[in-house]
């Protein structure tokens, strides 16, 4: 988990909250603490000139005006850095009485700003911060220096809106299939081992989105553009397909995750959740009162550049509950994505069932994975054919193909050499002859690049090797 946390220091209630929660998690894992404190010294010197034309009149004579100039400004310093040291007093007395140490950061300038740059500056992989300020008032949703810090850095973010202590739900995560929110799922897995918590992953998705584009779209188009547009049959395809489609894409990353969890020995609930995501996630926060809302920074559809993706952001200023923003992206192993989320027509279920089974496990990966990387969720006979056709191009006369032992015309190994696992190796060394072993060689290297693996492993010399002697008569 986290190894070095930063905590900015306010002295406000939430801000004390968050003091709290780090130093619970630094008794579990031994993380470096740092509180930091930014005072704005030259600020006031500013505004304390701006204000000289209206002090009284004895103080506007030019020997008076210097003279407090000259106590403003060491007032105004000395007095901010007592403030940011007796901040810092405070944390560090909460770390001693926890029997933990820390570090302390004083910093002079734009509040937001000098805490970007020092946490840029340093290893910190967590920050944890309150959501409101001392200048918070009654309607205030969510502190300016908050908003600004979680813009704009790239670290793991615990925002604390919760000052009494936090819900006693479970930690929740949100999922899009994104790999910062698959990066949030892993995290909240290790907190929930950490903290002996239950751990539930959500999931939205919009049903009547096609609906209202539709009902838009239909108010504008001439009838010519409409039967150019096909208006009719593009509604009936997304009221018949897409839309339940949609719903089935969500539910895959919801079962991803179970198995993602299972793999890590934590049960997962999850829920999936038809209507507008921020409603249906505020709506689940607001009655399920997380410990922990886990976030991705940015979702599925956001593009380079992204600071907060618009779920995020308004759950930021919105959700009752405290919120984690996760900067780390991770990516399910392919094959558990693959075989949670994709199916296979019967159609193509048959033609499977003609390949040699001592490779079928091998052919339904490179299938899987080559139909996954052109974003089908579901495997017909035309993508095998294609998958086919990439493996061996220009099939059509030589060579068998390694799958289906129908003839293809061969072609070159790759130039570059391919990487042996010593497994591998040895199996390869069981094969007597030189010249059946040297054509083994390649065969197998040519069948690791078909399905783009980064190594020859040991179970690909054993497929390959009967496919070989197949071959070779």
């Amino acid at each position: 988990m986290y190894r070095s946390i930063y905590v900015p220091l306010d002295n406000s209630a939430h801000s004390l909250r968050g003091a709290e929660m780090a130093i619970a998690h630094a008794r579990h894992t031994g993380a470096q603490l740092t509180g930091s404190h930014v005072y704005a010294a030259k600020l006031h010197d500013r505004r304390f000139r701006q204000m000289e034309a209206g002090l009284p009149e004895p103080y506007l004579r030019e020997e008076k005006l210097v003279e407090q100039r000259d106590i403003h400004d060491d007032l105004i310093t000395r007095g901010l850095q007592l403030i940011s040291d007796s901040y810092l007093d405070v944390f560090e007395r909460m770390c001693a009485d926890a029997g933990l140490g820390c570090a302390r950061v004083a910093l002079e300038g734009k509040n937001w700003q000098g805490l970007v740059e020092d946490i840029g500056a340093g290893d910190y992989d967590l920050v944890v911060m309150g959501a409101l300020g001392l200048g918070a008032v009654e309607c205030s949703q969510l502190g300016s220096v908050c908003e600004r810090v979680a813009r704009r850095i790239d670290r793991d973010l615990v925002v604390v809106r919760d000052a009494n202590g936090g819900g006693d739900g479970p930690i929740a995560v949100a999922l899009d299939g994104s790999p910062r929110s698959y990066g949030g799922l892993k995290t909240a897995l290790g907190l929930a081992r950490l903290y002996g918590r239950p751990v539930e992953a959500v999931a939205a998705f919009d049903p009547q989105f096609h609906y209202v584009a539709f009902n838009s779209i239909a108010g504008v188009l001439s009838p010519q553009a409409a039967s150019v547009f096909r208006f009719k049959e593009q509604e009936r395809l997304h009221e018949e397909i897409i839309d339940s489609g949609i719903a089935r894409i969500y539910q895959g990353h919801l079962d991803v995750a179970a198995r993602v969890a299972a793999e890590e020995g934590v049960t997962l609930t999850t829920r999936l959740l038809a209507g507008k995501p921020l409603e249906q996630v505020l709506r689940y926060a607001r009655e399920a009162k997380p410990w922990l809302l886990v976030l991705g920074r940015t979702g599925v559809h956001s593009g380079d550049g992204m600071d907060l993706g618009s779920l995020t952001e308004n759950l930021l200023r919105l959700a009752p509950c405290n919120l984690l923003l996760s900067a780390r992206e991770w990516q399910p192993a392919f094959d558990t994505i693959a075989e949670t989320t994709m199916s296979w027509t019967v159609e193509a279920e048959a033609r499977m069932g003609r390949v040699p089974e001592f490779v079928q496990g091998l052919a339904r990966k490179a299938i899987l994975r080559f139909a996954a990387e052109r974003g089908h969720t579901m495997v017909t006979s035309d993508v095998i054919d294609a998958c086919l056709g990439s493996l061996m191009p220009g099939a059509g006369s030589g060579a068998k193909c390694p799958f289906t032992n129908k003839r293809g015309r061969e072609t070159a190994p790759a130039g570059e050499a391919i990487r042996w696992e010593a497994d591998a190796l040895a199996r390869l060394e069981r094969i007597g002859q030189e010249t059946v072993r040297n054509h083994a060689r390649l065969r197998i290297e040519k069948m690791a690049r078909g399905l783009k693996m980064p190594a020859v492993t040991a179970e690909l010399v054993d497929a390959a090797q009967q496919t070989v002697a197949a071959q070779l008569g």
